[in-house]
């Protein structure tokens, strides 16, 4: 029920109020030689300043000074490319009246709720750039090392190449679907579920890519690189019952692992040929501008369709 004027006009007055107060507060604290915005997000849940919905919803500039907002611009202002700090400046300028904090004194693990909703996925990003982006010590550049553990980043990797190719190829059926055991008794009871990371089709021709995010490409088998067997019996089944339940169609069916390319000095890059099928290795480069990395997926598409 919507509120009449009358009271919108208390709530406002009380508002109001509520803010002189919390700001006459706020300068005891600075005479005490206290910083009370980052001194409140740096404390624990249960002894947070909390506030009241209505002032955080109405009241600017305090919900620029507490505990959210101000760990925005600390972000702002590290690890940026010289040809983006001059649209990052113009930006900043929103940022004026919020304090930056040292990232060790942010508490990640806070609570959203409806108020305060928006700033889940800008909170994400800093928790990700924070935690994700360490300093190369040979030529000063920021280089995506570790992203959170290795199965979410290879979540993100599979996920990225699937949406490219959605988005960039809309000829192509581009979907992470599900892959039917092709049983001879129908008996599949206790057998996993079989999904592949990305399946492209078009026409008679189907090309199956297991995406792989690994710090290791290679196993090491006697001190010789090896493929892991793992991935290649992984991929391997996915192609022949995939190529199974096409048998009484026109069909080409293959597969690819994708892995993204480290530092390593053996790198796969191979296409082998399996019982019929062209089951291919390679890595895909994301150390450089999207660009290239866009021509590179590009490519596999040119070699299979």
């Amino acid at each position: 029920m919507p509120l009449n004027k009358e009271i919108e006009k208390q709530i406002a007055e009380n508002n109001q109020k509520i803010s002189a107060l919390l700001a006459e507060n706020e300068n005891l604290l600075r005479r005490a030689g206290l910083n009370p915005p980052a001194a409140n997000a740096a404390l624990p849940p249960e002894k947070k300043i909390q506030f009241p919905s209505g002032y955080i919803r109405t009241v600017g500039h305090f919900k620029s000074r507490y505990h959210l907002s101000e760990i925005f611009p600390t972000k702002a202002t590290r690890h940026i490319a010289k040809e983006r700090r001059r649209a990052m400046r113009k930006l900043l300028a929103y940022f004026a009246e919020v304090d930056t904090i040292p990232l060790s004194g942010v508490n990640w693990h806070m609570r959203f709720h409806r108020n305060n909703q928006s700033y889940r996925l800008l909170m994400g990003v800093c928790y990700l750039t924070a935690k994700g982006l360490l300093q190369s010590g040979q030529d000063g550049h920021v280089r995506v090392m570790d992203y959170l553990d290795e199965q979410r980043m290879c979540r993100l990797y599979e996920k990225f190449i699937l949406e490219f190719y959605r988005r960039e190829y809309p000829q192509l059926s581009a979907s992470a679907s599900k892959i039917d055991w092709q049983l001879d008794d129908g008996m599949g009871d206790l057998l996993p579920e079989m999904r592949s990371d990305i399946t492209l089709a078009q026409g008679n021709r189907v090309l199956i890519i297991d995406a792989k995010y690994y710090a290791n490409i290679l196993q090491m088998q006697f001190d010789v690189p090896r493929i892991h067997s793992g991935n290649l019996y992984q991929i391997f089944t996915y192609v022949k019952n995939k190529e199974a339940e096409l048998t009484n169609s026109p069909h080409e069916v293959s597969g690819m692992l994708l892995y993204a390319k480290t530092d390593a000095e053996v790198l796969p890059h191979r296409q082998y040929r399996m019982s019929g099928n062209r089951i291919a290795v390679r890595t895909l480069d994301l150390d450089c501008d999207f660009s290239e990395i866009a021509q590179q997926l590009g490519q596999i598409i040119e070699g299979y369709f």
